[in-house]
């Protein structure tokens, strides 16, 4: 289990309010789905993508959603 990197408060909220608590779990969605949480923007979602790129995750592709 990987933490979440630091991210704002409004999107760290919305992970946390939709069940997202680590990096292994945030894989199983599409970037689609975070972007739709409120609270949720494209610099957010840049820091996660490179958190999930470090560890060699990646978000759920959409055609597999």
């Amino acid at each position: 289990m990987t933490d979440l990197p630091k991210i704002g408060a409004p999107a760290t909220r919305a992970l946390a309010n939709a069940g997202y608590t680590d990096l292994e779990n945030l894989a199983q969605a599409t970037e689609a789905e975070l972007l739709a949480l409120h609270g949720m923007g494209p610099k957010a979602m840049s820091m996660l993508r490179r958190a999930l790129e470090e560890h060699g995750l990646s978000f759920r592709d959409q055609a597999t959603a």
